[in-house]
């Protein structure tokens, strides 16, 4: 069966030709991360200033983040120009995500395509936003009061990492409503299964916030795991909006039958 215009579904795709359609998305994301990559380097000392900011307000005055290599500083401007592409620009590459999926979608379902790449946007920034303005000067603060009978000398590479694993690690897992959703219209998942399986979800979300947080006191954990707790609170209404709806389309389907 073939879905819109010269698109193949998936069973009519050879191996081969999903390699090639994974091929074009990953060309196509690329190239819009390089386009993005270009006014991220211009304003790349800016931007670094806005992401050095949650360690730096608690740092001695004066005091700077250090390099031991002499590439370092260009290398930090570098990927801090790219992070800010792949958030710039990550609306093109979620619909890149989307036109992968899309044939193995009905053609009444292609017209999420819209509300998909929304919903992935304002959940993957919210996420990002979130760990910045929240966890990540909390876990700043922390690190240093443990540490403040000794003189800091913090590296660029090293917080730069530290930085990409909170802000990227809870930006996808704030992903959790967008994914639940179609699974939900794909039919995998339901509202009574996830709340049938609420306990071990919240097991899962308190190891994923152990994972994603940098410190291993508890408080700083729950700051993570509460707002993910809340997504699957909505992740549970969504499915079951999702279900009634499908419900709904069933029972309409059936008396036009009758």
């Amino acid at each position: 069966m073939r879905l819109g215009k010269g698109r193949k579904s998936p069973d009519e795709m050879t191996f081969l030709e999903h390699l090639e359609d994974l091929r074009k998305r990953l060309f196509y994301s690329f190239v819009a991360l390089f386009i993005g990559f270009v006014p991220g380097w211009i304003f790349s000392k800016e931007l670094y200033a806005i992401l050095a900011r949650p360690v730096t307000q608690y740092l001695p005055e004066g005091t700077k983040l250090a390099f031991t290599t002499l590439t370092a500083p260009f290398m930090l401007y570098m990927k801090v120009a790219f992070l800010a592409s792949l958030f710039f620009m990550s609306p093109f590459v979620f619909i890149q995500i989307w036109y992968f999926v899309a044939p193995g979608l009905y053609r009444k379902e292609k017209k999420y395509a819209v509300p998909f790449v929304l919903m992935t946007t304002f959940f993957f920034s919210l996420g990002a936003l979130f760990a910045y303005f929240i966890v990540f000067p909390w876990a700043c603060r922390f690190f240093l009061t443990l540490g403040r009978d000794f003189q800091p000398v913090i590296t660029v590479d090293q917080y730069f990492g530290f930085a990409l694993k909170i802000l990227l690690g809870i930006a996808l897992v704030f992903e959790l409503p967008t994914l639940v959703f179609f699974l939900s219209k794909m039919g995998l998942i339901t509202a009574r299964w996830m709340v049938k399986n609420f306990k071990y979800a919240v097991l899962l979300i308190f190891v994923i916030a152990a994972v994603i947080t940098p410190t291993p006191d508890v408080i700083t954990q729950s700051i993570v795991a509460v707002p993910m707790l809340a997504l699957y609170g909505i992740s549970i209404l969504i499915a079951l909006a999702v279900g009634r709806g499908k419900e709904k389309a069933r029972r309409t389907g059936t008396d036009q039958a009758g």
